[in-house]
């Protein structure tokens, strides 16, 4: 057997193999055998019928299919072991001479794991930003606070105005006669926010509760209701209820209403820390995001499609999760904004790249700089994806499988690297203020990465493969 291997696109190589035409006349004499078992043949025992008896019934061809077919697999699998290839895939088989008497010939692909050539990841030109916090953001702090613990109070002595919290009764006629949907006993709504049909809410400016008006007005032509697009209507409306949003002062008292604060000065001072706390942890988190960015710019590879469809599967999953959170299904969703399946995967294909190719970047990253995670960090985690997912044998076997491990330990040793690359830029620069390291919070990977719908619970329900993990084991 005589083997040539050359590099294909998208990470792929290309096995040409020649196999002497002996090899063939073997796998036909073993189909024909094979074939004539499995066939029931008149006047011969199973395995018995003669080559020209068996092509009679199955035919010349189905014998040579056969024959190749077994010959083809066994030559593949030799020609990866013996070049040490590890296929991501099947592969692919180009044939390209199958005749009795000459040499068999043909060229088998297989995408197998990306080299990932890593560019610079450190001397890069920028640093974290601090947010600057100041008494603006500290007072937008004490406003929200204000706002979220607001009285609606009924209002009587005057009309209504925008920012006012109505409740309405409607009823809607086309041509004397109401139509369907257009009646309402008691409609809650905020004044001014415009949720229903573009200028109904100026008719209800200025009524006191208890007042009625009636008006004319014409639906818009992008109406939801088809039937009602663009169509004139007559309203009559009743203002019912009417209340606005009281704010309490910001004083002590209201300070000593949030909880365990002496006065207003110690809520603003509380406030300050959060924000400056927060402040420092969004320094952090952007200064990774520019670091992984940076690294992955500098780095060449070829994305296998396998990684890539699989990570396009992933995000579906993800996708599918976040429509089921709110109520809705796929297929009401794609019905609405008449897409198919076929267009989200086209749509997340740009993303589901992007993101490969920082898995395997950050991977590299990190065999480049001999980040490990033992054993025992791995099984931390594992026990606790047993505990947060006590309900869900599926992805609590995911983790427990060898693929879930491999994900945990993927994702603990990006994170670690990623980590490591900030505390040597800030020993670098210790002219720098220290910004907190985002495992001092102990909190899991399991509580920081996995999120419902997330993507290893969309991992789990695929039985994906992390693509670091392809890179090195880790350990």
């Amino acid at each position: 057997m005589t083997v040539t291997v050359a590099p294909a696109p998208r990470s792929s190589v290309a096995i040409r193999v020649e196999l002497p035409s002996e090899r063939l006349d073997a796998a036909i004499t073993e189909a024909v055998r094979h074939l004539a078992q499995g066939t029931r043949i008149p006047g011969f025992r199973p395995g018995k019928a003669p080559r020209p008896i068996v092509e009679r019934v199955v035919g010349r061809e189905a014998v040579l299919d056969e024959a190749m077919d077994h010959l083809v697999n066994r030559a593949v699998r030799d020609a990866l072991v013996e070049h040490d290839i590890l296929p991501l895939t099947d592969a692919a088989v180009d044939v390209e001479q199958r005749v009795e008497g000459k040499p068999v010939i043909f060229t088998a692909t297989v995408q197998v794991r990306p080299e990932v050539k890593l560019g610079d990841y450190r001397a890069f030109n920028f640093g974290p930003e601090i947010e600057a916090i100041d008494d603006a953001k500290i007072d937008h702090v004490i406003e929200e606070l204000r706002d979220q613990n607001a009285n609606l109070v009924a209002v009587e002595d005057r009309g209504a105005k925008a920012g006012d919290y109505g409740v309405i009764g409607y009823v809607g006629t086309q041509d004397g006669v109401p139509f369907d949907g257009g009646t309402a006993e008691r409609m809650p709504l905020i004044l001014g926010e415009e949720r229903l049909i573009p200028g109904f809410e100026a008719h209800v400016m200025g009524l006191k509760p208890g007042e009625s008006t009636a008006f004319d007005i014409t639906f818009p032509e992008d109406y939801a209701a088809t039937e009602l697009a663009g169509k004139p209507a007559h309203f009559r409306v009743e203002l019912r209820e009417l209340r606005e949003k009281v704010q309490p002062v910001a004083d002590d008292e209201f300070a000593r209403s949030l909880g365990d604060f002496a006065d207003l000065a110690a809520l603003r001072e509380e406030i300050g820390k959060r924000l400056r706390r927060n402040a420092l942890d969004g320094a952090r988190h952007a200064f990774a995001d520019q670091i992984i960015e940076y690294a992955t710019a500098n780095a060449t590879l070829e994305l296998p499609d396998i990684l890539v469809d699989q990570e396009v599967e992933i995000m579906h999953d993800e996708f599918r999760s976040s429509l089921a959170r709110q109520g809705i299904t796929e297929a009401a969703y794609l019905k609405v904004v008449e897409r198919t399946e076929t267009d989200l995967h086209a749509d997340f294909r740009p993303q589901a790249e992007k993101r490969v190719k920082v898995l395997l970047v950050l991977s590299k990253v990190a065999e480049a700089e001999g980040v490990t995670i033992a054993d025992a960090d791995v099984e931390g985690e594992v026990a606790k994806a047993r505990e947060r997912y006590a309900a869900d044998r599926k992805t609590v076997a995911y983790f427990e499988s060898d693929r879930g491990r491999s994900f945990i330990r993927s994702t603990l040793r990006r994170s670690r690297v990623v980590e490591t690359l900030i505390d040597a830029w800030l020993v670098a620069h210790p002219e720098h203020p220290p910004i907190p390291h985002l495992e001092d919070d102990e909190r899991s990977l399991i509580e920081t990465t996995v999120t419902p719908g997330g993507t290893a619970e969309a991992n789990a329900n695929l039985g994906a493969t992390d693509p670091g993990s392809l890179v090195e084991s880790g350990r």
